[in-house]
């Protein structure tokens, strides 16, 4: 550990102890706050007022999360134990005891998600879809999956045995297994060899028999014929199994010399980090887990059992091939935002007013992607400067910066090579750039950088203007589709000025700290964070309009949270919608009577960070309306690099209020959260609001402008 690492996390510990309450007292634990999220995520696929496939996608998503959970979260606390360290969490917690707690916890959520799963079979069964198991199939059948078998998995498995010559195989993270105990036809059981067979997902997963409605998962089909691969051999038993390896890094990257090489590193070295959980689905024959405990030194601990006899992860690819209407939402495209229909210069309605952007209900591909691409056509932008953290396949960005760098323009682009499980395309986008000769930055030693910021220079008449966009979201076309995030395009100079300082901090080594308009990490972003709180409880104790309203996805900053329970007793109203983890408590006497907080989940991804304080103003508007990347999380204001801008424009305050208070008036599919931490569903009291604060706010989306990408798409054919 760096002594910059050191120094901070002690610094933390001891802001963290100097509340006279206990730390239980004062926080909830962030790993059952995790895991409380994904019970509503779960929720959404029990709730039948949603369509029938789209609560299937939301069971994967529910598993999905729990991957990732896994590989980070409960990674992070086995690995602390085993080097024997033990830090406790914001609520007092050892790593030991809070594995117990997510265990505790786990077992009511892996329940649940096997009894949803059973749920599905009838209902889709009901819909003309069955999921059928092979034992259960007429010859005929039986006969079409061996020919499809033969020809579509067959040529692809590879049987990996253990035997003197042939050690215990690698097993990769993620992947599902069919482990299969074998003997020689006239060997005696105790002579059984174990042999290993991934289950490819190359190919598909589910599979239709003929042209009925039912599907076979590629599991079953692999398991019927397993005998294939093994000629002159008797088949005793198989299992399916699931390993799940950690994902916590431990690098030290503030001593590394060339991250790239580093990254690329760790990348290989992840796929041979250690066991965090192996789930285990259909057994016949006891002496394969009993094997495979021991070659993987597995303790009780790692051990679960898989919901399904298939990895949940695979509902999609079945969504995908049931083309039912009715069962899936209705296709959503987003509107093109009025100011931005016209066909003029984009940077000439940017010079007007500023414009305030809701994704996915405005478009992303006709503002935040036009306004890159048309950077890289217009013959008077002299430089494009952009940070990207994740950005998709086949990246229009990428396309455009390229473009620009090839028409001699200075092209600057931060790659966040730290963006977990995004590294290895973010290295491939990195050294394609470079190739074209765009300048790619890493950023700054230490930190990662999570800043959504991209800056446009540009030469009009006889001087240069700069324009700006600052989002919550990253520059990735496809989840702009379904993911909540706001952004601004400006050409507000108070802006942009500090905005070319930040990327001169980002790529050089400017040292600039007094910062007067954007709030950036780790520069001035917790301070005025924390001024900003304090100053709204200094409101309510001198009787003027105290209001704190906050939107984003996790809460865990010990400091911040104590600055929201001294608001809150100084009589200010505290109002959070925190999508995901809180570990602050709201509603507890005498130290967050006034604070409340709600979750959101629906359809899209909520992914939006809006900051509101009202500053002792009578009308709510004028109040400080803040939007950027970081959550009131520790790693967000302290150790990565983050933007948030103030919103100057009053049209887009009003459009920002009507988000924050629509949000905390629904009623369809927000939650509310006790001062435990477990959360209870809103109760409808106004049936009209039945469809929820999504569907709201498509609504208001369509009543302003007719035009959606959908039509761009046509006028460009």
């Amino acid at each position: 550990m760096s002594p910059a690492q050191k120094k901070v996390r002690k610094k933390r510990k001891v802001r963290s102890t100097e509340h006279p309450k206990s730390s239980a007292e004062l926080f909830n634990n962030r790993e059952l706050g995790w895991l409380q999220f994904n019970l509503r995520v779960l929720h959404e696929a029990q709730d039948k007022k949603n369509p029938l496939l789209e609560r299937l996608k939301f069971l994967s998503i529910s598993s999905s999360n729990l991957d990732e959970f896994f590989m980070k979260r409960v990674g992070g606390l086995k690995r602390q134990i085993a080097y024997g360290l033990t830090p406790k969490s914001s609520d007092g917690q050892t790593p030991k005891k809070q594995l117990q707690m997510i265990a505790k916890l786990l077992t009511t959520m892996l329940h649940q998600q096997q009894m949803q799963m059973d749920q599905f079979r009838l209902e889709l069964s009901h819909k003309g879809c069955d999921i059928v198991t092979y034992k259960n199939l007429k010859p005929a059948d039986r006969k079409f999956l061996k020919d499809y078998f033969l020809k579509q998995i067959f040529p692809i498995l590879t049987p990996l045995s253990v035997d003197p010559g042939h050690p215990f195989p690698f097993i990769s993270n993620l992947s599902v297994s069919l482990g299969v105990s074998l003997t020689q036809t006239s060997a005696v059981d105790d002579d059984k060899i174990f042999a290993r067979v991934k289950i490819p997902k190359l190919v598909d997963q589910w599979i239709q028999i003929g042209e009925t409605g039912r599907y076979i998962h590629a599991i079953e089909v692999v398991k019927a014929h397993i005998a294939e691969l093994f000629p002159q051999m008797k088949v005793k038993g198989t299992v399916v199994f699931k390993v799940t390896r950690n994902a916590d890094s431990d690098r030290e990257d503030e001593d590394t010399e060339d991250l790239l090489s580093m990254i690329e590193e760790e990348l290989r070295q992840r796929r041979f980090a250690e066991l965090v959980r192996v789930e285990f689905s259909d057994c016949t024959d006891p002496w394969l887990k009993t094997f495979l405990i021991r070659e993987l030194e597995l303790k009780e601990e790692d051990i679960y059992d898989m919901p399904a006899e298939f990895d949940l992860v695979d509902l999609p690819q079945l969504v995908s091939q049931l083309t039912w209407t009715g069962d899936k939402y209705t296709p959503w495209s987003p509107v093109v935002p009025a100011v931005l229909s016209e066909q003029i210069s984009i940077f000439d309605q940017i010079k007007k007013h500023d414009i305030l952007i809701h994704h996915p209900f405005e478009s992303f591909s006709a503002t935040v992607e036009r306004f890159i691409s048309e950077a890289a056509r217009d013959p008077h932008v002299l430089a494009i400067k952009m940070t990207l953290y994740r950005t998709g396949d086949n990246s229009a960005f990428i396309r455009s910066l390229i473009e620009a760098a090839e028409a001699g323009k200075q092209v600057v682009v931060l790659i966040e090579l730290k963006a977990r499980f995004d590294e290895h395309r973010n290295i491939i986008w990195a050294q394609e750039l470079e190739s074209a000769g765009v300048h790619v930055v890493y950023g700054v030693v230490g930190l990662k950088t999570h800043a959504k910021t991209s800056l446009v220079v540009r030469k009009e008449e006889k001087s240069v203007k700069t324009y700006a966009h600052i989002g919550t979201g990253n520059y990735n076309e496809s989840t702009s589709r379904f993911y909540t995030d706001v952004g601004v395009l400006t050409s507000d100079e108070r802006i942009t000025t500090e905005l070319i300082e930040l990327f001169n901090y980002l790529t050089g080594k400017s040292m600039k700290t007094d910062y007067q308009h954007l709030l950036l990490a780790p520069i001035n972003m917790f301070n005025k964070f924390k001024e900003l709180i304090l100053r709204e409880a200094d409101h309510a104790k001198n009787k003027r309009p105290a209001h704190i309203m906050a939107k984003f996805n996790n809460m865990e900053e010990n400091d911040i949270s104590l600055a929201l329970y001294e608001a809150s007793q100084a009589g200010a109203s505290v109002q959070l919608i925190v999508r995901g983890f809180c570990c602050l408590k709201p509603g507890v006497k005498k130290m967050s009577d006034k604070v409340e907080v709600q979750s959101t989940i629906g359809r899209f991804l909520e992914h939006s960070r809006i900051f509101y304080f009202r500053n002792g103003k009578e009308n709510p508007l004028d109040g400080d309306f803040y939007i950027g990347s970081a959550d009131w999380m520790y790693r967000n204001l302290h150790a990565r690099v983050e933007a948030i801008t103030p919103i100057y424009d009053r049209t887009a305050k009003e459009k920002l209020w009507d988000i924050l208070q629509s949000y905390w008036n629904d009623q369809a599919q927000s939650w509310q959260m006790k001062s435990d931490g477990s959360y209870h569903k809103k109760q409808v009291t106004d049936h009209k609001a039945i469809a929820g604060v999504q569907a709201e706010m498509m609504t208001k989306a369509l009543q302003k402008i007719t035009l959606t990408e959908d039509d761009l798409v046509k006028d460009e054919e």
